[in-house]
C-alpha cells in the first residue's frame, strides 16, 4: 500500500518536496492558502487551510490516515508539523521544540543557556517598551521580527531614531507582535545544512552567503561548499551539533545559521527545516549528490537510511534584484551556459530590495570550481 504524507505549504519553495514524493511513489496531501499554492497540481489532494490552523489540519490528517507529515524552507509551518506529529503518534520534533525553533528570543535564551555564543538581544513588544531605556544601547543594531524569515522586517539601525523606527516596522511584521533587538556582529556569514534521526545529527554541507549588506541583508548568493579553512569548517560543525540538542530537534531537516567573527563563531539562528532559495532543495545536492528532498520524506515516514556523499562540486546560486543587476543580463544572454542547472526571471522589473520576496530572478550552477562572475 502506498504511504501517504502530508506537507505544510505549496508555494515554490515547497514544489520540489511534491515533486520528489511522487517520484518516489509517496501519496501527498497539501495544505495551504488556495492563494499562490502553484504546487497544488502536483498534490493528490489539497485542502485550503493555512498551515497556522493546526487543529483543521490535525482534523484532515486524521480522516487521511496519514503516515508523515513535513514541510521545507517554512517556518511558521513547523509548530503545526509537531502537533499533528505529536497527536498522531508519528515522527516528528516535539512541539516544545518547535516553539523555540520558531522565536528568536525563546532560541537564544537557549542557545545562552547551553553555552553557545551568540549576539547580546533582547525583546522589545512596543515601541516606547521600557526595556530600551534600561539596555546599555551600542549601536549598530540588528532589530528584526521575533517569528519571521526571508529577511521580512529586518533592519540594521545606527541611532535612537532609527531604532524606534525599525522596532514599529518589525512589530508589524510580527505574528505574535514582538520584536529581538540585538547586537551587530561583524562578519562572514554561513549556514550549515544537517538532517536527524532520532537525535543524530548529519552534517551534509555548509554554505557560504553573501548579503545585501546594510540595512536589510537580503541574501543575494549561495555557495556550496564553503571555502573556509578546515579548521573552521570543523568548529563550525562542533557548534552545530551543540545548537540542534539544545533547541531538541532530534529529526528531520535543519538549518543553522553562524557568523564568523574575529570575535568567534557567533550562532544566530537554527530553522528546523531545509534552508530555502534553493539550499536544501537543489544545492546539497548538485554539490553532494545526496538526496536531501527523499532524506526528509524518509524520516517523517521512519525509514531513513545513513546519508551517503556521492561526489564532491561546487554549486550556487546567483540572485537577480536591483543590487545585483548584472544577473539578469547573465540570464538574459544565456551566459555561462556550460555550468548552468536552471535560470529565471520571474519580474521585469526591479524594486528596492527590502525582502528576499523583491528578488526577481534566480541563476542555478554546478562546476568544479566557485563560479565567480566579477
Amino acid at each position: 500500500m502506498k504511504k501517504k504524507i502530508a506537507i505544510l505549504g505549496a508555494s515554490y519553495l515547497q514544489l520540489p518536496l511534491y515533486l520528489k514524493a511522487k517520484e518516489m511513489g509517496v501519496e501527498t496531501i497539501g495544505f495551504a492558502w488556495a492563494e499562490g499554492a502553484i504546487a497544488r497540481d502536483q498534490c493528490d489532494r489539497f485542502y485550503p487551510i493555512s498551515t497556522l490552523e493546526k487543529d483543521k489540519i490535525f482534523k484532515v490528517c486524521k480522516q487521511e490516515k496519514i503516515d508523515g507529515i513535513v514541510t521545507i524552507a517554512s517556518d511558521i509551518s513547523v509548530p503545526t508539523v509537531s502537533y499533528v506529529a505529536r497527536n498522531m503518534g508519528l515522527i516528528g520534533n516535539s512541539i516544545n521544540s518547535a516553539i523555540l525553533c520558531t522565536n528568536k528570543f525563546k532560541m537564544r535564551q537557549a542557545f545562552e543557556k547551553n553555552g553557545l555564543k551568540c549576539p547580546h538581544f533582547f525583546k522589545v513588544v512596543k515601541n516606547d517598551d521600557p526595556k530600551i531605556k534600561r539596555q546599555t544601547l551600542s549601536f549598530p543594531l540588528i532589530v528584526k521580527p521575533v517569528d519571521r524569515s526571508g529577511s521580512k522586517g529586518v533592519n540594521k539601525v545606527f541611532n535612537f531614531e532609527k531604532l524606534i523606527s525599525a522596532i514599529g516596522t518589525s512589530l508589524s511584521e510580527s505574528i505574535c507582535k514582538q520584536a529581538i533587538i540585538e547586537e551587530f556582529i561583524e562578519g562572514i556569514e554561513v549556514s550549515v545544512e544537517v538532517i536527524s534521526f532520532k537525535g543524530k545529527h548529519y552534517i551534509l554541507t555548509i554554505t557560504d552567503k553573501i548579503t545585501s549588506g546594510n540595512p536589510h541583508y537580503v541574501e543575494l548568493e549561495h555557495h556550496q561548499p564553503s571555502l573556509l579553512s578546515n579548521e573552521i569548517q570543523n568548529d563550525i560543525a562542533n557548534e552545530t551539533i551543540k545548537s540542534l540538542d539544545a533547541l531538541s530537534i532530534k529529526y528531520g531537516a535543519s538549518h543553522a545559521e553562524f557568523i564568523i567573527s574575529k570575535k568567534g563563531i557567533y550562532i544566530t539562528e537554527v530553522g528546523a527545516r531545509m534552508g530555502g532559495d534553493f539550499i536544501g532543495s537543489d544545492l546539497v545536492y548538485l554539490s553532494t549528490g545526496y538526496d536531501f528532498l527523499k532524506g526528509v520524506i524518509e524520516v517523517a515516514l521512519n525509514r531513513f537510511e545513513y546519508p551517503v556523499k556521492q561526489w564532491v562540486k561546487h554549486s550556487g546560486v546567483f540572485f537577480y534584484s536591483i543590487e545585483s543587476p548584472e544577473i539578469g543580463e547573465i540570464i538574459k544572454k544565456n551566459k555561462f551556459e556550460n555550468v548552468k542547472i536552471k535560470s529565471e526571471i520571474t519580474r521585469e522589473y526591479l524594486q528596492p530590495l527590502l525582502q528576499s520576496a523583491d528578488r526577481a530572478g534566480y541563476f542555478l550552477y554546478q562546476s568544479d570550481s566557485k563560479l565567480i562572475l566579477k
